[in-house]
């Protein structure tokens, strides 16, 4: 296998480093959290936000206020997006059924899909104003019937953000939290004096929203782990050129400091076209000062002979967005089985999925991509299955099964639970600890 790279990224060894301070820093604020509660809480938003009002939580009139200051046309382009994730998500939710069968004669398996209870969702906001983020975990917990929504943000310089507050008031939330970073995350999931806690987490951040949420687990669930977004551009001579890979790779790299942006391609003339692209339009993109600290720290060009090879190293990075301009773009479709989203087609872009296309924009990082997918509407709702045996009959021929596989395995009280059922049932007496027997049970 021939892979070459002709720009890597900082070594894992930095990274690792970098990682490390992350969570010794989540860990002690998570305690101080949970220690003290709304003043631990308050002192953290000062520290970092430089914000300290009177309540943390937006009344209705407060929201009525910020949704009013937004233009018109942002707020109708709101709705529009809105609506796209709500369609996707509902038909999504369609197909999750459920369900009940007659395995045997009188017994009856199901499986019922019920909403999370109560659902915090984090919407970064501290140097960019996401307000797509808002469509995605908030429009879609609405969609999945989450009884209880909570909504956290960060101000964005200094006060709360209309659009991104009218996005959370419109997709649903039910209580919305000016807070952000870690104190966001840990007065959701640990609870304070004026905080009822929730069962889940969801919703992106940076790397402190993301150890926290790992942190959490267990405690509350999560959606998965949604850190500093990363983006890898598949592409060859055939579909793509200079301009659009450097557009696409730049177009998540100014992100934040630490967003990995990878071209992955078997054409060197297009690799060192893109890395010749990238230099020019740092000089003149807006947002240089990040995108291009990400490009210098963690983005990466790599050459490879092949489709196969180009795959292979494709599904091991397992990146969150995999943007593929290729002849044969339905083939790495089919093919690739690590990653968070794909976008396929010159014409697609990851942009449009971040904000409007209707396909959630909470994707796995971290090669998460390899163990799950993104944030859906099925993972607001938990699969419990039931069982109801409704004859004599069968309670009996499977309280003989379950009597000896118990016995089997040494538990002589679960044996008792299927013996009652033979001996009430099925007029059968089984003394305790004995396996009941089959024929007569079967009888």
């Amino acid at each position: 296998m021939t892979v070459t790279y002709l720009k890597r990224g900082k070594p894992e060894s930095e990274r690792a480093a970098d990682n490390d301070i992350v969570r010794a820093t989540v860990e002690a604020a998570l305690k101080d959290i949970e220690a003290r509660g709304d003043v631990a809480v308050r002192e953290m938003a000062e520290k970092f936000d430089n914000y300290s009002p009177a309540s943390y939580r937006l009344s209705d009139a407060d929201i009525q206020a910020l949704i009013a200051k937004v233009d018109p046309r942002d707020l109708e382009d709101i709705r529009f997006a809105q609506v796209q994730v709500r369609n996707f998500a509902q038909a999504q939710r369609d197909s999750m059924l459920d369900i009940e069968i007659e395995t045997l004669p009188g017994v009856f398996l199901g499986h019922k899909n019920i909403p999370v209870q109560s659902v915090g969702c984090y919407v970064p906001g501290g140097k960019f104003p996401m307000v797509a983020s808002a469509h995605m975990s908030v429009a879609t917990a609405a969609v999945a019937g989450v009884p209880r929504i909570i909504a956290a943000t960060p101000p964005f310089k200094g006060e709360p953000n209309p659009a991104v507050i009218a996005a959370m008031h419109l997709g649903g939330a039910h209580e919305i939290y000016v807070l952000g970073g870690i104190q966001g995350i840990g007065a959701m999931a640990l609870g304070t004096e004026t905080i009822e806690p929730v069962h889940m987490l969801v919703g992106p951040g940076n790397a402190f929203v993301a150890e926290a949420k790992r942190q959490l687990f267990g405690r509350v669930g999560i959606d998965l782990f949604a850190g500093p977004t990363e983006t890898m551009v598949i592409a060859d001579e055939t579909a793509a050129d200079a301009e659009l890979c450097a557009t696409d790779l730049l177009g998540q790299a100014e992100h934040g400091y630490n967003s990995p942006c990878v071209l992955l391609t078997n054409s060197e003339k297009l690799a060192r076209a893109t890395m010749a692209e990238i230099d020019r339009l740092l000089k003149i993109l807006p947002t240089a000062d990040t995108a291009s600290k990400s490009w210098e720290d963690y983005g990466e060009i790599i050459v490879c002979d092949t489709y196969e090879e180009m795959l292979a190293v494709a599904d091991d990075i397992a990146s969150e967005h995999v943007q593929v301009m290729t002849d044969r773009d339905d083939w790495f479709l089919e093919k690739m089985t690590c990653y968070g989203a794909l976008f396929l087609g010159p014409r697609t872009n990851v942009a449009n999925g971040d904000k409007v296309i209707g396909t959630n924009h909470t994707l796995p990082t971290k090669k998460a991509g390899r163990y799950t997918g993104g944030l859906w509407v099925g993972k607001y709702l938990k699969t419990h299955s039931y069982q109801r045996i409704t004859t004599d009959e069968a309670a009996a021929a499977i309280g003989a099964y379950g009597s000896r596989l118990c016995m089997l395995e040494g538990f002589v009280a679960h044996a008792e639970q299927c013996n009652l059922r033979v001996r009430r049932y099925g007029g059968i007496n089984v003394p305790y600890g004995e396996r009941a027997p089959y024929k007569e049970a079967a009888e």
